[in-house]
Formats: structure tokens, sequence, C-alpha cells
């Protein structure tokens, strides 16, 4: 048997030398391979940062345009000349009373939905029974019923209420419909949360109201975010109950202004899109601080 000292040096050299070049084209493959495993997916977000952003961009930079220079200059360039009278124009035409009114059927129709989705919630992931279950599924079939189908029996119930015209008008329709989708989110990432964790809140003698408060309610957090961020777009940007169910400037809200600069023969384009942006806002603001929580939310109930 030929020990190691009895192999010449040469030889262990060359060997080493052979194993080395043999292994750094593999090396190298490998390196390359996973150097285009993160570039691809880094080009694609790229891609697709720029088709998202451009509508911004455009609907920024054709505000700042004025309206005679509105086909004259490149619609995806800086104006040539910009102005903000555009958004002047929009603020003295009673902005700020859309905001407000906006703002208040937002809040208090966010509030409600996320109140009463997290109570209904919690009981359906803790009282597992035939009942809480059809209640369940009586919340799920809402998911399947088209907000236009129903836009006359809620103007028919509405006016019966003597609420028409009214923000209130607004706001029940509102909570109505966002309870549905809320619930289903809550209830995916509430069933998440380790039952040993629950059990043992239960034997220190816990309530249910202090088992929601202090661990339901921190752990769901992110539940919470993505129903407040996806709530609020859509009580935001709802156009059809108020058009159906006001009908006085006093109750407008923000959708219904850009009817305001819009007449019979001619359209303000840079005056919409200057509402637009400022409409817009508070949303995107909404969405840059809550994006790592919506996220969360999202992709609640995937890891069962």
């Amino acid at each position: 048997m030929t020990t190691h000292s009895q192999i010449p040096q040469t030889t262990l050299d060359k060997q080493v030398e052979t194993g080395s070049a043999g292994a750094r084209p593999q090396r190298r493959r490998s390196l390359r391979r996973n150097t285009w495993w993160e570039i691809i997916p880094a080009a694609l977000g790229i891609l697709w940062l720029l088709f998202s952003i451009y509508p911004v961009i455009y609907m920024l930079f054709t505000s700042l345009r004025k309206l005679s220079n509105l086909y004259t200059d490149t619609p995806w360039s800086f104006p040539s000349s910009p102005t903000l009278e555009n958004y002047a124009n929009v603020l003295t035409n009673g902005f700020f009373t859309y905001f407000v009114n906006t703002l208040f059927v937002t809040v208090i129709s966010v509030f409600v939905i996320l109140v009463v989705s997290l109570l209904a919630a919690y009981a359906i992931s803790q009282v597992r029974n035939p009942f809480t279950q059809g209640v369940f599924n009586l919340f799920l079939l809402g998911l399947a019923i088209p907000l236009q189908a129903t836009i006359i029996p809620i103007y028919a119930i509405i006016s019966d209420m003597h609420l028409y015209d009214s923000l209130f008008a607004l706001i029940l329709p509102s909570i109505a419909f966002g309870i549905p989708l809320s619930i289903l989110v809550l209830v995916t990432y509430i069933r998440d949360i380790p039952n040993e964790l629950h059990s043992s809140m239960l034997l220190d003698g816990a309530g249910h109201a202090r088992i929601l408060w202090s661990l339901v309610l921190p752990l769901s957090r992110p539940a919470i975010i993505t129903v407040i961020i996806y709530e609020t777009i859509q009580v935001w940007n709802s156009y059809l109950f108020p058009l159906v169910l006001t009908q006085s400037q006093s109750v407008a809200v923000l959708p219904l202004s850009l009817a305001t600069f819009k007449g019979q023969f001619t359209t303000n384009v840079p005056a919409i899109l200057a509402d637009v942006f400022l409409s817009a806002v508070p949303i995107i603001l909404l969405y840059i601080f809550g994006r790592r929580q919506l996220l969360g939310g999202l992709v609640a109930g995937f890891s069962k």
C-alpha cells in the first residue's frame, strides 16, 4: 500500500491543480446562474415599477399644463410652461368641502367595518360549531353579490329611512359591502394564531375581551392594516353610491367633484387631473406607510 509520504510532491501538486482547475469553471457557472436568478426578478420589478408609476407621472405633468398647451406639448414630457392655476382652480371650487365630506364618510365607514369584522372574525375563529360556520358562509355569500345589482333596493331602503341626500346614505351601504371581505381576511389571519396562546390566557383567568385586546389585536396588526387600507380605497373612490344617493352640493364627495370641470362642450382635462391628483395623495401616503403590513395581511392563511 502506498502511503502519503511515498507519493512524490509534484504528483500531489498536479492533483491539487487539476482539482482546482476543474472546480473553478463549475463554481463560475454556479455564480453565473445565481446572478441571472437575481437579475431577472430585479429587471421585471423595475419594468413593473415603470408601468405603475407612469400614470401618476402623466397625471402630475398634465395637471401642471395650461389648457391651451394640452394638445401641443408632448404628453409624456414635462410641461413647456408649467403653472399651478389648475390647482388654484380646484381649491377655489369647493375642494375642501368635498374633501371633508369624503373624509367623514371614509373614517366612519372604515371604523365600523373594522370593529364589526374583528368581533365577528374572533367569534367565528374561536367558536367552532355549525352555527358560526353558517354565519361565516352567509358573510362569504355577500362577496358574490355585485354592488350594481343592489343599487335600486338600496335606493328604496335609504329613501324609506329618510336618509336620502345625506352623508349617512353613503355610510350604511359602504359598511354593508365592506364587512364580508374584511371578515374573510381577519378570520384567515386569526386562525393562524397558535391555540396554545389562547388556552394559556384562558387558564390564567382572562376573558374574551382581554384576549381580544391583548392577544388577537397585536398579532393581527398586518390583517387589520390590510382591511383599513383596502376599505379606505373602496370608500374613498366610491362613485356609484354618491351618484345615486345624493344630489346636493353640500354633501358631494371627491369623485363627484370631477363633474365641476366638465361643461357641455368642453372639458378642462388639466383641472380634472389636478383634482384627481389631490384626491389620490392621502391614499398614496396611506399605502406607503402601510405597505409592509398590507403584504403580510394579503398572504394570511397560506402558512396552513
